[in-house]
């Protein structure tokens, strides 16, 4: 059961807007001063809740550890703490409403292995004060058009902190605060059903967001994009070389644009088709491209239904795995439990199903976005046969400097049919690059003759 009446308005004010086509308004200066107080400046619900499992919400965690070093990430600042309990095959029922279905179902397939341990919920989520300032004026301010797939009026914090349909709580999602600029060093790791581990991909990434640049607003910068990236691989050796560069904007009518640099053909060229269901070629085509990250790419070919919120196991927290080598990580059909943080949070509950006349592999998904942070916690998706196939699940960790609590990165992504899983942006084999904030480079860094410059050297 869904918490309480008024999340079964919102859901039904959100299929009864899509239906019709009409854009969304923003919230009423009445309704956006609850950020200041019944909610927190990003939109959650600051109270803890009825037993206090999930504590109030306190302003995060923003205590740098001492000695920090930028891109060191292998510090585990709640290392003392001790799971409260463990949830596995034999008392799974107990939890089951606080599971997603694709949790339950890595406990059918792994009885004897999978395990959840349940530590303290620490909400660790935290921004710039700049940043709340600006989530405060979108949510006034901000608006979809062109039946969802543009965003106008937002700039610099959470575009929809008060959300009143699907689409709002993902456009926050795919445009969640994690810096203003970064770099990173990571890798992808295929695992076969019987334990064989691939080395998929190793890879630097550069990225800024210009609509977090602390100078803009929406007078200066009116379509500001969320992310500008570059994705250089250097190995494994046959794809040595290889380069994406990503730019991903606010208005999905337009589309998303991205490049390819093949080192054989030794040019860049664009790539609309590496979009939707596409083999993920990154992870060595085991799940799809807007399987990464817990969702992206455009919304366009679903319908978006907010069915409300509740509470649920979900990772959270886990530095751990970044104080890990990747290896020490890996079990043979899943992460070694003793890795994983699981905390309870409150989380919004969306679905989306496929339009009419609309193709993907995946027709039905259920997203489950922790409400502190807005970044997609676990993402279920099933085929057309209504099947449960394939789970995604996003591993935040703590970033006190930033600060932030960092979703877009470390995640696992399983396949239900053939039991092979994906540890996506591995971070803990990279050493000083793990993910650091970085000065914010030109922008034209992220052109299509740079990329053939960087890429050429």
């Amino acid at each position: 059961m869904y918490k309480n009446k008024t999340v079964n308005w919102l859901a039904c004010f959100s299929l009864l807007s899509l239906c019709l086509g009409v854009a969304q308004a923003a919230v009423s200066p009445q309704e956006a001063e609850a950020l200041k107080g019944k909610l927190t400046p990003m939109g959650a619900e600051r109270a803890a809740n009825a037993d206090g499992s999930i504590p109030a919400w306190t302003g995060g965690f923003t205590q740098v550890p001492a000695g920090f070093q930028n891109g060191h990430r292998n510090v585990d600042p709640f290392a003392a703490d001790k799971p409260l309990f463990s949830i596995t095959a034999s008392n799974m029922q107990q939890y089951a409403d606080k599971l997603a279905d694709g949790v339950k179902q890595l406990f059918k397939d792994n009885p004897q292995t999978f395990r959840i341990d349940v530590y303290q919920t620490r909400r660790t989520a935290a921004a710039p004060q700049w940043v709340y300032d600006n989530t405060f004026k979108n949510a006034t301010e901000a608006k979809l058009e062109g039946d969802g797939l543009i965003v106008k009026g937002a700039y610099g914090g959470v575009p929809f902190p008060i959300p009143k349909t699907g689409l709002e709580v993902h456009w926050n999602h795919l445009s969640l605060w994690r810096g203003e600029s970064t770099h990173s060093k990571y890798k992808v790791w295929t695992t076969t059903a019987d334990g064989k581990q691939v080395l998929a991909t190793a890879a630097v990434d550069e990225a800024q967001y210009p609509y977090y640049y602390k100078e803009g607003s929406v007078a200066t910068t009116p379509d500001p994009e969320y992310m500008l990236a570059i994705q250089a691989t250097y190995a494994p050796a046959f794809r040595a070389g290889e380069a994406l560069m990503l730019h991903s904007g606010f208005d999905y009518v337009k589309g998303r644009t991205l490049w390819q640099y093949l080192a054989g053909q030794r040019r860049v060229r664009r790539a609309p088709s590496i979009n939707f269901d596409t083999p993920n070629v990154v992870a060595s085509g085991v799940n799809f491209i807007d399987e990464n990250f817990g969702g992206v790419g455009s919304p366009e070919r679903y319908d978006w239904k907010l069915l409300g919120k509740k509470e649920m196991y979900i990772p959270y927290n886990d530095n751990r795995l970044l104080a890990h080598s990747d290896q020490d990580v890996m079990g043979t059909r899943h992460a070694k439990p003793e890795m994983m943080r699981w905390e309870l949070h409150r989380v919004w509950v969306v679905e989306s199903t496929l339009k009419p006349g609309k193709r993907h592999a995946v027709p039905k998904r259920m997203y489950y976005y922790d409400e502190d942070n807005w970044g997609s916690a676990i993402m279920d998706g099933w085929d057309a046969e209504g099947t449960l196939w394939r789970t995604s699940m996003t591993t935040p960790f703590v970033a006190p400097d930033i600060p932030a609590t960092v979703n877009y990165c470390t995640s696992f992504f399983h396949d239900h049919r053939t039991k092979a899983w994906v540890y996506n942006c591995a971070l803990g084999d990279a050493g000083n690059d793990q993910y650091s904030t970085a000065e914010r480079r030109r922008e034209s860094f992220f052109s299509p003759e740079s990329l053939t410059n960087q890429s050429a050297r």
